[in-house]
């Protein structure tokens, strides 16, 4: 038994697929299925049940995958602090990014990564707040810039970078569009385009405008966009409002001449940014110093940045 061999049985436990699994490890099907029959002999144990249409990893499969998935990273630790204790600041980090946050933060954060950083290779996933956890937790990144408190997560920390405002987009013509700033109260009477249920962004929209409509107006159809491109491409046809992180201020939309952004005069109508990490990460320097990067190149017009403790320590916020 090997450390290859472990990759193997995690990649099906994870894929439920010998194809997927094969291709995600970068080896023929037949090597792949291979090797686990001999790893299956080893152990003397059925990790799996084959059919024509699924795999389905048996329970004594599932807790040996999950043994396994601590040997990999265990194994990846090893050559962690190996690499850390020569630069902590090479190799590759594997970053999580919300796709609400992804198009309007990493645009001005690679280059000075690449110019600070020139050993530091960023691999970028682009998933929901809920997948992102999970992947932390299965070990596939190494840290997600998200907008939710990782407090009852266990085993997750997280550093605090800013606090990011929520503006209103708004056709032009619209009633909010002629408010200087808008009001909760005006919020709450109005209709809001929002995001599907498993953006973090609807949740924070709720709870900004203290308000659901039970029973949309006739005239706004119930919407729900998979992405804020959608969102404001509608707002922009004179479909409804929407709310919008500040940084998204920022993108061709703030050009557009059939749309109108205002600010909110609405206490707490913002969301926290913060970089999650496992705490049991062996290289906090490179998120300790991303962190730092952050918060130096974050455009301080659009958000409040949060400061790192004045001890330095790059932990709970």
């Amino acid at each position: 038994m090997n450390l290859r061999d472990l990759q193997y049985l995690v990649a099906v436990a994870d894929h439920r697929h010998f194809g997927r699994a094969a291709e995600a490890c970068h080896v023929s099907q037949p090597t792949l299925s291979t090797q686990l029959a001999k790893l299956e002999e080893y152990l003397g144990v059925k990790l799996f049940e084959r059919t024509n249409r699924a795999v389905q990893v048996t329970p004594v499969g599932e807790r040996i995958a999950a043994a396994a998935r601590l040997a990999l990273e265990n194994a990846r630790e090893v050559v962690e602090i190996a690499r850390e204790s020569r630069d902590p600041l090479a190799g590759t980090l594997r970053l999580g990014v919300l796709p609400t946050l992804a198009p309007f933060l990493m645009p001005w954060l690679l280059r000075p990564v690449r110019n600070r950083f020139p050993k530091l290779q960023l691999s970028l996933t682009e998933e929901t707040t809920e997948h992102l956890i999970a992947r932390l937790h299965r070990h596939e990144i190494d840290g997600a810039f998200l907008a939710t408190p990782v407090d009852d997560e266990p085993g997750l920390q997280s550093i605090a970078l800013f606090e990011e405002p929520f503006w209103l987009a708004a056709p032009r013509g619209h009633a909010l569009a002629r408010c200087p700033e808008v009001t909760r109260k005006e919020l709450s009477e109005a209709e809001l385009l929002m995001l599907t249920d498993e953006h973090c962004l609807k949740r924070q929209t709720l709870e900004v405008c203290r308000h659901r409509r039970k029973v949309p107006l006739p005239s706004v159809p119930d919407l729900r966009a998979s992405s804020l491109d959608t969102l404001l491409e509608l707002v922009a046809a004179g479909i409804g409002c929407t709310l919008i992180p500040a940084l998204a201020t920022r993108g061709p939309w703030a050009r557009s001449s059939r749309m109108e952004l205002r600010p909110l005069q609405v206490a707490g109508a913002h969301r926290r940014v913060v970089l999650a990490y496992r705490a049991t990460y062996p290289r906090m320097a490179a998120l300790t110093a991303l962190a730092d990067l952050v918060r130096e190149e974050v455009p301080r017009d659009l958000v409040r940045v949060l400061e790192p403790p004045a001890s330095g320590a790059a932990r709970r916020r």
